[in-house]
This record gives C-alpha cells, structure tokens and sequence, in this order.
C-alpha cells in the first residue's frame, strides 16, 4: 500500500527501522516496559524533531530567526500586543527563553516593547510594521511546507491526529 502511495516502506529509512528495532526490543523487556508508548512517543518526538529542524533550516534561519522566534511573532499576530509572561506561558517557554528571543527580534526591528498605560512598569510586546510583514511572508512558506509534510495524510486523517494529539495535550501529566 505504501509504495501505491508514494510513501517509502520503513525498508528504505533507517531511522524507521531503528524504530521498529527499539520498540521490539522494549517489548521483550519485562513491566513497566510499554512497547506501544514507548513507540509512539518515540515517534512523536522523532518527527517534532524533523519538522522542527526542516522549517528552521528552510524558512526560519535563512531570515535571521529561529523557529520559537518566528512562533512568539506568529502569536504577536493573532493576539497583538502581550504581556512576555503570556507569551512564555502560550509557547510552552521559559520567561528567560521569551525575553531572549524577545530582545533578538527587536534588535532586528521585528518587535517592540510598549508600555502598558495601566502599569507604567509592565510591558507589552508587539510587531512592528516589519515584523507583520516578515510574519505574513514566513507564514505562507511555512503553511506549505507543513503541507507538504502532512501530505500522506486526507483531511479526515489529519483531523483525527490533530484531535488525538489535542486530547493527549489535554490529558498530559501534572506539572509538564
């Protein structure tokens, strides 16, 4: 079925076959070993990790950025002006992480800090008229390399996955 799809057997990926490896290794292991968690952790993270390392190399490093920059900058976007706190708390980043990224985006005039008019002290973050414009154009080339990446997959298979990974982002431990 794979090769009527266009989609390389794990035969032809060795990191698809280390995969496979591991996880029957792991299922020869005794308790608490769990061969089906295991694998698709493994699989998850090994995919975040392409993913994140295609659109940095393509879209994100050749403009200066890296990807958690061009993320606080998209939600800069759709939110507009933010408090760094919020926007540490939405990205999954440290508050140091953000006002690292922070202060490299608005060296490069991409952001600004502004006042809030409530508390002289606090500030929001906010693109400036560049940044919006370098925003948008990463936006389109990003959408379609995510297309092209979720390409395997119909519209009913993506939103199954979309809704599954939503529900274990839900469901995820205490504290993480």
């Amino acid at each position: 079925m794979g090769e009527t799809l266009g989609v390389e057997s794990s035969a032809d990926r060795p990191d698809l076959r280390y995969a496979e490896y591991a996880r029957d290794r792991v299922a020869a292991m005794p308790s608490p070993a769990d061969p089906e968690a295991f694998a698709l952790a493994h699989h998850l993270l090994h995919l975040s990790y392409l993913v994140v390392a295609d659109l940095e190399s393509r879209i994100h490093r050749p403009r200066g950025w890296t990807l958690p920059g061009f993320r606080l900058m998209f939600k800069l976007w759709l939110l507009g002006p933010t408090q760094p706190a919020r926007l540490a708390e939405l990205s999954a980043m440290s508050r140091s992480a953000v006002t690292n990224a922070v202060n490299t985006l608005e060296r490069d005039g991409l952001v600004e800090r502004r006042p809030l008019p409530e508390d002289r002290r606090a500030v929001a973050v906010a693109l400036t008229e560049a940044g919006e414009a370098a925003v948008r154009e990463a936006f389109a080339e990003q959408t379609r390399r995510e297309q092209q990446w979720f390409a395997g997959l119909d519209g009913e298979e993506r939103a199954v996955l979309t809704g599954l990974l939503g529900r274990i982002l839900a469901a995820r431990p205490e504290g993480a």
